[in-house]
């Protein structure tokens, strides 16, 4: 009768463990009032802002080809690299970048010294159009961050920094660079460090809201770090300890016997 008793008091208590441990909807679930703001068809755009340390290609065109060669740096050749061997002096052209220094500027090829930190891409082409159209006409220019990069972090799939290709990632292009969150992420608060002009901010976002897309960190810049936390389950899963699993299998086990015990002496 002591075992049929120990049986009828553990199952309730095995069932409201697994019930309270599966996630609602509203934990889960993305852009939960999407049909909400798509209404106001707000419209949120984001250029990325220039910084110490970026690495930038610019090219200069003109009608007239020859005009434009001092404006621009000379290539380099990149030795061919076949199993840890160069095996071409020559190998691929690539042109030079600029280095744009603590202060924010870079050495210009005739214009010298360029005060670029600060100001966006649109921002840094019109500067050189400008500067250059008195040297040469109706100039073209081509401006392209180099080493622009994210990195994500905590519960995610495959976190790690990754380069973008181009000048504009969105927080859900990150994460799901990153394979998504865990279903351990907290997605209420995904936390997205930023630095500029030496100055860090910290802002958390909700993905589950779709109110996010028209936040000022729906943009991604470069050397953004986002970081997703661990939810509850994840934090007390670490505290018992890896043998977690173990415990409950043992527990199964004993719950198993005591029921063919029990139905052995009925």
């Amino acid at each position: 009768m002591k075992y049929f008793f120990l049986v009828k008091k553990t199952i309730p208590f095995l069932f409201i463990l697994l019930l309270f441990s599966c996630a609602s909807r509203k934990d889960s679930v993305y852009y939960q009032n999407i049909d909400t703001i798509a209404a106001k068809e707000q419209q949120n755009s984001y250029e990325i802002k220039i910084q110490p340390d970026d690495l930038l290609m610019i090219i200069v065109s003109a009608d007239d080809p020859e005009t434009a060669i001092p404006f621009n740096l000379s290539t380099i050749s990149v030795p061919s690299v076949i199993n840890g061997a160069a095996m071409s002096a020559r190998g691929q052209e690539s042109m030079q970048s600029y280095l744009v220094d603590a202060s924010g500027t870079i050495d210009f090829p005739v214009l010298g010294k360029l005060k670029v930190g600060g100001l966006s891409r649109t921002e840094v082409m019109q500067l050189l159009e400008a500067k250059i159209s008195k040297y040469i006409k109706n100039p073209i220019i081509n401006l392209r961050l180099m080493n622009f990069k994210v990195s994500v972090q905590g519960e995610v799939t495959m976190p790690g920094t990754y380069a973008v290709a181009s000048d504009r990632i969105t927080l859900i292009e990150a994460l799901s660079m990153a394979k998504d969150l865990t279903i351990y992420g907290k997605r209420d608060t995904v936390l997205i460090i930023r630095e500029l002009n030496g100055v860090k901010s910290y802002h958390r976002v909700d993905i589950t809201k779709a109110d996010f897309i028209n936040s000022p960190f729906y943009y991604l810049a470069q050397n953004d770090v986002v970081y997703v936390e661990p939810n509850k389950t994840r934090i007390n899963g670490a505290a018992v300890g890896a043998n977690t699993g173990v415990i409950i299998s043992i527990t199964s086990l004993l719950i198993t016997l005591v029921t063919l015990i029990v139905s052995a002496k009925n």
